[in-house]
């Protein structure tokens, strides 16, 4: 699905950015010797998240269903939070993102040699945990599992690519926009993720309305068509929500869209993020500008 990949893709690129700065401060202070702990550090972050992701898939099978349930309603719930919280913090920290990853290498490169493990770690596993969770509950929400978990591994896999060559300087792209465009998809997809929370939490009697449809758009849309398994697969549409249902999606898209275009548009059109901080020899040809 589209909207899995998209997630693979933006959230792979975001921590691809953060591996490529640090390997290239690292090049540049001339430590080469010390990128093994880098790499330790990174490749636990990436089992940390298999494991979450694993846990997420299988560990709920032996509850009951209304455990399951609740258990689904509300981890769709905090992927929603997780991924809302993202969007805003890359915008809003892009600019320092490179002086504040150099500075945190610094303090380890100037301390125990545990910290660059830690750096990496840190730095990555945060990116994997959110992409795990989210993807988690994107796919849960769409009931297509194995396509959307290949869907994401797809937009993971496209993502090291593109930072692999942002990194070589082989590949020019516009990365304010990406993220712009993308974090805009995003919200959209986690409105559809959040009514889909709220959905489970009904049916768990949690929140009560659960059955009761606050209207019916079924004869417009039938969600046996093309189209209307197009909109299900990308942004969770349903054309019977409850009242509960689409009071928390339209809530959440009147709040978020606006503040997320307001950052957006009044984000600086340069970046603290230049060419030469993510290849130490050549310049290398991505931008940041908006």
């Amino acid at each position: 699905m589209l909207a899995n990949f998209l997630i693979g893709l933006r959230e792979g690129l975001e921590a691809g950015l953060i591996v490529g700065i640090l390997v290239a401060y690292l090049n540049k202070l001339q430590r080469r010797d010390i990128l093994p702990r880098l790499w330790v550090g990174i490749g636990a972050a990436i089992v940390i998240s298999l494991g979450v992701g694993a846990i997420l898939t299988w560990g709920p099978y032996g509850l009951s269903f209304q455990a399951q349930e609740i258990l689904g309603g509300g981890l769709s719930i905090l992927a929603v939070g997780l991924v809302t919280w993202m969007i805003f913090w890359m915008g809003k920290h892009a600019r320092a993102l490179k002086h504040e990853l150099q500075g945190k290498l610094d303090a380890a490169i100037a301390g125990a040699g545990i910290g660059i493990v830690v750096i990496g770690f840190v730095s990555v596993g945060r990116e994997g945990v959110e992409t795990a969770l989210f993807i988690w509950a994107s796919v849960a929400s769409s009931g297509s599992a194995v396509v959307g978990t290949i869907s994401a591994v797809a937009g993971i896999l496209v993502s090291i690519v593109i930072a692999y060559l942002i990194y070589r300087g082989l590949v020019r792209i516009n990365l304010s926009r990406f993220f712009t465009w993308t974090g805009l998809f995003l919200v959209l997809v986690a409105a559809g993720v959040l009514s889909y929370g709220i959905g489970d939490l009904q049916e768990a009697g949690v929140i009560p309305g659960f059955g009761q449809a606050a209207f019916s758009v079924a004869h417009i849309i039938q969600p046996s068509t093309w189209y209307g398994t197009v909109l299900g697969g990308l942004f969770n549409f349903t054309p019977e929500p409850t009242w509960a249902q689409f009071a928390a999606w339209l809530l959440y898209l009147l709040v978020v869209t606006p503040l997320f275009l307001h950052s957006a548009l009044a984000r600086p059109r340069t970046t603290d993020l230049q060419p030469t901080d993510l290849q130490p020899a050549e310049p290398v040809s991505a931008e940041r500008t908006a």
